[in-house]
């Protein structure tokens, strides 16, 4: 038997055991602790398999389901495409050491790029979906500084904060690893279709989930253990209180892996959940030298921690006015003594120079450089 043949017996070994209808992850876990590989698994008695799981996993487990050919087919055709795609099983040297140290790490990874990459120092970047164009300038230039020192991104391909991550990462020395809650076979979201054809290019997409998966709901909060997982902590840039990205922080925090979050205005929603995870021991952050510091690694010399402001650029009364926390037309009416048409006027401006942001409720915020 060769070495193709080999694996592909692996392969569908451990689909068949991951895929099959009524088993799941825990008892997969059970089984393969009990019985140590999939093949071993699959050898055994249903008498034997319902002393570890439920009567109907292990009769389950018995024959291969309807769909069993079908996914080892696809799977198979999926590597031989592109070279630079694998699928990680636990217990393999190319598995990732960080995720052997979580409580529930997963049991295969399928990978599409610079595997290497998972050998690298990392950091999580998380945060909103629905994040101010301040949160994603900051993510996009932290994102950009901490990859020039070293570190990969990793985050988890949705809109918002995770997005910016990985484009400010992509092209620097640490790269950028997206983390998604798919099979590898499906763009989600979709306005991120090119963002993760580019990650797959230039840095890594991985996923515990079988081609084909499709995305549902329950998978993506799953899939935040694996981002906390990887990496030597995780930094929140913009959070609700009710956001997924306190998850994967509560998580790292599990896991023992440092947290991270910037603060923001005490008067935006996307702050507060930074500003709680602040009161319960996170580090705040305010430039990268705060996480380097923490973390011990050093600045690439020719990134400076903070972006320098703009040479020359004026002062604006308007801009003054608005201070750093978002607020509405009435009070910058009182603030300034200008007309409300007046304002409109001068904050468009400002709109296009992309030196303030429109929020909903007729509300405005300056924008300024990470």
């Amino acid at each position: 038997m060769n070495r193709r043949e080999c694996d592909a017996r692996e392969l569908g070994a451990w689909l068949r055991l991951l895929e099959t209808p009524g088993v799941g992850r825990e008892a997969a876990r059970r089984l393969l602790a009990a019985f140590g590989s999939p093949d071993a698994v699959l050898a055994a008695s249903i008498e034997d398999r319902r002393q570890v799981v439920s009567a109907a996993a292990a009769v389950a487990l018995a024959r291969p389901g309807e769909h069993h050919d079908a996914l080892i087919s696809t799977t198979i055709n999926w590597l031989s495409a592109d070279s630079r795609r694998q699928v990680l099983c636990l217990g393999e040297p190319d598995y990732p050491p960080p995720l052997l140290e979580i409580a529930d790490p997963p049991l295969l990874l399928y990978a599409s790029g610079r595997v290497e990459l998972l050998r690298l120092p990392s950091l999580a970047m998380v945060g909103s979906r629905h994040a101010t164009a301040q949160g994603r300038e900051n993510a996009r230039t932290f994102a950009a500084q901490l990859g020039q020192a070293g570190l990969t991104i990793v985050s988890g391909l949705a809109l918002g904060i995770d997005g910016a991550a990985h484009e400010g990462a992509l092209d620097t020395p640490g790269g950028t690893i997206a983390v998604v809650g798919t099979g590898l076979d499906q763009a989600y979201p979709r306005r991120h279709a090119t963002l993760s054809q580019q990650i797959a290019e230039k840095g890594l997409l991985i996923s515990e989930y079988s081609l084909g998966t499709p995305p549902l709901r329950e998978n993506f909060p799953q899939r935040n253990r694996i981002i906390a997982g990887l990496t030597r902590g995780t930094l929140v840039v913009e959070a609700t209180l009710q956001s997924g990205s306190l998850i994967t922080a509560r998580l790292a925090a599990e896991a023992g892996r440092d947290v991270f979050a910037m603060p923001g205005s005490i008067h935006a929603p996307q702050a507060k959940g930074c500003h709680a995870l602040i009161k319960q021991g996170a580090k705040l952050v305010e430039t990268v030298l705060d996480v380097l510091d923490e973390l011990g690694i050093a600045m690439a010399p020719a990134v400076p921690a903070v972006s320098a402001p703009e040479p020359d650029a004026p002062a604006h009364p308007l801009l003054d006015a608005m201070g750093h926390d978002p607020i509405g037309l009435d009070e910058l009416v009182a603030r300034t003594g200008w007309s409300a048409a007046e304002l409109n006027a001068r904050l468009l401006d400002l709109e296009l120079a992309g030196r303030v942001e429109r929020l909903p409720g007729q509300r405005f915020q300056r924008l300024d450089r990470a």
